[in-house]
């Protein structure tokens, strides 16, 4: 048990190193692109650390284990569970950060178009999804077409959001680099091929990193004996979601809080339109009680987001509710 921990303690400092140079990268390859905050934070950053645990349904539906319906189970909880963790825990502990430097009436300011739109398709894709429970397993006809609208979504919003890049950066939101590149310091010169080398390792520590970290979490939870529908709920969210989100605390507490936000609405909305559109294909994809729980409750944290999106940002105390609804979820599920 102590090795375990000891393993989660080595895998989570080389997440910490890995965010550093992942951002570090990033930064540097939206200025260099001469893209907006928006763009680096809610696509880039977004999906490349979503990479990680976005392959864990996919494997566990390709046939992780020898049971069909343990595989399933470890599918639509990865799938839902990320989006939940996301919405809650992640957007909680990146406030508590930054809570003692801005105080509780303080406010985290990310550029507000971009986050509104983030959080509108979130909401618009997140209802298909559990729309989509509802469809009998047999009219696959139907579970394709919001298969195929959650994709369709995920295309607009791309979309949406580089139209939007050029005029944000001429309003002062484009992407700008605080630091040196990290691999410049060893004699490098900094270019686009710099960026990329340093960004992929990055990834791949990341990727090493996240990977780690999800053996050490499934040792201790076999030890306490979880199931495997609550280990991919909560635990697999937890070691893959959770660690990658140090860049969003780091760049809030920098003050970039577009890139902070917009690299966790923009993971949201990655993993809200196409991870459920497999899941509605692939599995049962059922309103069992903690799936459902789980989903009104990550509906209702982005709603929560939308709601108190004001034109100077958003309070920090009201974006400590989002930690009170994943509590409010542990509580519901566990205390069943």
């Amino acid at each position: 048990m102590t090795m375990l921990f000891i393993e989660l303690a080595l895998m989570l400092a080389v997440i910490l190193v890995a965010s550093e140079f992942f951002t570090n990268a990033l930064e540097h390859l939206g200025e260099r692109l001469g893209i907006s905050e928006g763009v680096t934070g809610s696509l880039f950053a977004a999906v490349g650390t979503a990479l990680p645990e976005t392959t864990v349904p996919i494997i566990a539906l390709l046939g992780g284990t020898a049971s069909r319906a343990v595989n399933e189970e470890i599918g639509v909880g990865a799938i839902l569970g990320a989006p939940l963790m996301l919405a809650t825990l992640s957007t909680c502990l990146m406030t508590l950060a930054i809570l003692k430097s801005r105080g509780m009436r303080g406010v985290i300011s990310p550029e507000r178009s971009g986050f509104t739109r983030d959080l509108n398709f979130f909401l618009c894709a997140f209802a298909i999804a559990a729309g989509a429970m509802f469809v009998p397993h047999h009219a696959w006809q139907v579970r394709a077409l919001f298969a195929a609208s959650l994709v369709g979504v995920y295309v607009v919003y791309v979309i949406s959001t580089f139209r939007a890049s050029a005029g944000l950066v001429e309003s002062g939101h484009g992407t700008e680099a605080p630091e040196r590149l990290f691999v410049s310091r060893l004699g490098l010169p900094t270019s686009l091929a710099t960026i990329v080398l340093q960004f992929a390792i990055g990834i791949a520590l990341l990727v090493g990193g996240a990977k780690g970290f999800i053996h050490g979490v499934e040792g201790v939870s076999q030890v306490l004996g979880v199931s495997a529908l609550l280990l991919s709920l909560i635990i697999i969210p937890i070691a893959t979601e959770l660690p990658e989100k140090v860049n969003s605390i780091l760049w809030a507490r920098r003050g970039k809080d577009t890139l902070a936000f917009g690299n966790i609405t923009g993971a949201m909305v990655f993993q809200g339109t196409l991870l459920p559109a497999i899941g509605i294909m692939l599995t049962p994809w059922e309103p069992r009680v903690e799936v459902l729980t789980g989903v009104l409750i990550t509906l209702a944290a982005a709603a929560w987001l939308r709601f108190n999106a004001r034109s100077n940002g958003v309070v920090l105390w009201a974006l400590l509710g989002n930690g009170v609804l994943y509590g409010a979820y542990l509580t519901l599920t566990l205390g069943r």
